[in-house]
């Protein structure tokens, strides 16, 4: 063999060993780009995910202050409202006294004016508790002020008689109305 043969031997031998270290190397470079890549989407994962969490946690608070202003906005008079159950509950006492006295100028008088007030009351959301004798005892919507015997059968466990009358204010209880339970 001459010298240029054994020349050009060496050469493709070391063209084919540096081929083989770039296919090597190329496939290495990949396998890391492709990790690094891989590393990249979980982090984008996870950003993703967190920043969903923290938008829908905006949102839920948006909503519940929201309901929180409006409910606030709904009882803002409950102060100055229950304040005035007393004068209600007077002129209902004042309307069945001059009745009985048959002045019905007076009278017409002061339910004018007791209407004017209950009317006022309830354009701002203050509801009378309907309650009659016979009704289920309800602890809901009623507060029993005494027990006497049921004066028949039916009326035991029920209402016998209605002191004082309850309210809402926005379908919520401001005063309970106050009854009499039969045993």
């Amino acid at each position: 063999m001459s010298d240029q043969n054994i020349n050009e031997e060496l050469e493709n031998e070391n063209i084919q060993e540096n081929v083989q270290e770039g296919e090597a190397q190329t496939e290495q470079t990949e396998t890391s780009g492709k990790s690094e890549l891989e590393i990249v989407k979980e982090q984008l994962a996870k950003e993703k995910d967190q920043y969903l969490r923290l938008f829908a946690e905006f949102d839920n608070f948006k909503k519940r202050t929201s309901r929180e202003r409006m409910d606030t906005f709904k009882t803002a008079n409950k102060e100055v409202i229950t304040s005035l159950l007393p004068v209600l509950d007077d002129f209902g006492r004042a309307l069945n006294q001059i009745q009985k006295s048959e002045d019905n100028v007076l009278f017409q008088g002061v339910e004018l004016i007791s209407n004017k007030l209950t009317e006022t009351l309830r354009a701002k959301g203050l509801k009378p508790i309907e309650v009659n004798a016979g009704d289920d005892f309800n602890t809901d919507f009623h507060e029993a002020i005494t027990q006497i015997p049921a004066p028949t059968e039916d009326l035991k466990g029920k209402i016998v008689d209605v002191v004082e009358t309850g309210y809402l204010l926005n379908d919520v209880v401001v005063r309970y109305a106050k009854v009499v339970v039969g045993l």
